[in-house]
């Protein structure tokens, strides 16, 4: 052979067979190996080259044509996005007291804690709010607060602001090493309200007395001022609590809100109906006097009663009862002492006098927004009932329209039902002649104001002063100040079949030469034996207001009137009562 062969010691080639048997085959030397061919390794090159072909087309692929979304990929593996809370608006009173207002959190990407004022009376007013809700691995998947009646519910657009968001850089470990905003927060707007914390908390403080005291279930009371139409006090009791809703922490004082009887959540101020009882009366007296069913002079003898012939039974006539024998009254006498036989018989008519009649009755007072929801409602939107024959057709329909009901209707019984806001709003009314003021608690507007259409300047003048005489010596003679000079109206609403139950009210305004401000109070559902009611909370009080917010009411407060804020007006019951 061509090919050199190299040189062999004998001594290597026959070690194996001296030492390894001859059955063992494999380890012979006699196996003979042949070598591969050239078709094999040919194949084998080109799987290799294949694979490392493709290995360097892939890493061309994620280095070069998606090398930037890897990077960005990469990036977002330790790169997140957090909320930045806005902080909600500060809310104020009219002298810059906080209300409602937020404490920092206490950890980084977190939102503000709400906090409320802690004298009682405002939580109808405020409302409350529940925080944005995280998930069990404490990521929020509900970024907005829930405002919850009241202004935070009301004024929520203006007041939530707008959140921002920012960039989180955490490493390896999950521990956050950056914060970077992009979007930043903008805070709610601060809203200043025209209420008065010290007058909000004294009328409060009066009302939760006298339920306590004597057994009303609750109560309310509202404050306007004239002129711009701005409330000054807006409360009800009882109440929950604003922040203890908020914190949503202590589930016992939640749960015991939530259960109490006495229905704490209920805004009696504005979301309540009550039969308002004779403080109807000054309107009904109103239309008569517009409608020439009286004169100023016209007199009605009152014996306590107003029988009623019974065209099928003579010898059984209908009677409908005062609250007493006030014998003969004309129409400011009637308001003064709220003779309920006088508005009979304006309002259905007697013997030669016509009367109103039902329809003129609900005409006028729908005039003074009775039966009607407030603008804002924030004041409420329940629109309460003036009775009418269409009315009864729908609630009782085996039943007609009677006389009696008419009657009734005429000294705010019956079917009738009303919101202490739009009493407060009618009466007003009448302090002004006739302007119906929507009402605001801004203290940067003004309350939108309509003329009652129809109502001569002469009958208010009239209205006013059977008011101011039920101040002085009438059935609101609690409120007969000397230093300055109030007109009023009690009502005592007679509740249920029983009649066990009465509501107790009072409204009016003052000073009564040039009203600057009008109120109402109401107590409600309490014991109709009681002789004590919303006319003694509110000389209660006028009286704190008096010695510490004098300015709201008496130019002189060193005067003091002596009258005895515990004795009861003049209580007027009675079928039909006041």
């Amino acid at each position: 052979m061509r090919r050199r062969v190299p040189d062999f010691d004998p001594d290597l080639i026959f070690v194996d067979s001296a030492n390894v048997p001859i059955e063992d085959q494999e380890r012979s030397e006699r196996r003979l190996e042949a070598p591969l061919s050239r078709v094999s390794v040919a194949l084998m090159l080109v799987a290799f080259g294949s694979i490392g072909t493709w290995f360097l087309y892939s890493a061309y692929v994620l280095q070069v044509v998606r090398g930037d979304e890897f990077v960005e990929l990469s990036a977002n593996n330790r790169l997140d996005y957090e909320y930045v809370f806005a902080n909600r608006g500060t809310i104020t009173d009219r002298n810059g007291e906080l209300l409602a207002w937020n404490v920092p959190p206490v950890e980084e990407g977190e939102f503000a804690l709400r906090r409320y004022i802690a004298q009682e009376g405002f939580s109808h007013l405020l409302g409350y709010i529940k925080y944005p809700k995280k998930d069990r691995k404490g990521f929020y998947y509900d970024t907005e607060y829930q405002p919850i009646g009241g202004i935070e519910e009301r004024f929520d657009e203006e007041i939530s602001g707008t959140h921002g968001l920012r960039v989180v850089e955490t490493n390896s470990r999950g521990e956050i090493t950056s914060r970077n905003g992009i979007e930043r927060p903008v805070d709610g707007a601060s809203l200043e309200l025209s209420i008065d914390t010290e007058i909000q908390h004294l009328m409060y403080s009066r009302i939760k007395e006298l339920a306590d005291d004597v057994g009303f279930n609750g109560g309310a009371g509202a404050m306007i001022e004239l002129e711009t139409g701005q409330i000054i006090a807006l409360t009800s009791y009882p109440e929950y609590s604003s922040q203890v809703m908020t914190d949503g922490v202590d589930s016992d004082a939640i749960s015991a809100a939530l259960v109490d009887e006495r229905e704490l959540f209920l805004s009696r101020a504005t979301g309540g109906l009550y039969t308002p009882g004779s403080i109807v009366k000054p309107f009904v007296a109103l239309a008569a006097l517009q409608e020439k069913v009286i004169e100023p002079t016209t007199r009605i003898v009152s014996r306590g009663f107003l029988e009623v012939p019974n065209p099928y039974d003579p010898s059984k006539p209908t009677r409908f009862n005062d609250w007493k024998a006030h014998g003969s009254v004309d129409v400011t006498d009637a308001i003064a002492v709220s003779s309920n036989v006088y508005f009979y018989v304006i309002g259905g008519g007697f013997d030669d006098m016509p009367g109103l009649g039902i329809a003129r009755i609900g005409d006028y007072l729908g005039r003074f927004g009775l039966g009607k929801p407030l603008k804002d409602p924030l004041f409420g939107s329940l629109e309460g009932t003036v009775p009418s024959p269409a009315w009864k057709a729908e609630v009782f329909p085996d039943e007609p329209w009677r006389l009696g009901d008419t009657y009734y209707t005429a000294i705010g019984q019956y079917g009738f039902q009303v919101t202490l806001m739009q009493m407060l709003r009618a009466v007003g009314a009448i302090a002004t002649s006739g302007d119906l003021i929507e009402p605001t608690v801004l203290l940067t507007e003004e309350g939108e104001r309509n003329k009652v259409k129809g109502i001569d300047e002469r009958w208010y003048e009239e209205v006013r002063a059977g008011m101011r005489q039920g101040a002085l010596e009438g059935t609101a003679r609690a409120l007969g100040y000397t230093d300055v000079l109030f007109a009023a109206k009690t009502g005592t609403a007679e509740l249920g079949v029983s009649k066990a139950k009465v509501n107790s009210w009072v409204m009016g305004f003052y000073p009564y030469e040039k009203p600057k401000y009008a109120f109402v109070m109401l107590m409600e559902s309490g014991p109709r034996s009681n002789l004590v009611g919303a006319p003694v909370a509110a000389r209660r009080f006028f009286d704190d207001v008096r010695l510490l917010a004098p300015e709201y009411v008496f130019e002189t407060p060193e005067v003091v009137e002596v009258v005895d804020p515990a004795a009861p007006a003049a209580t007027e019951g009675g079928e039909g009562a006041d």
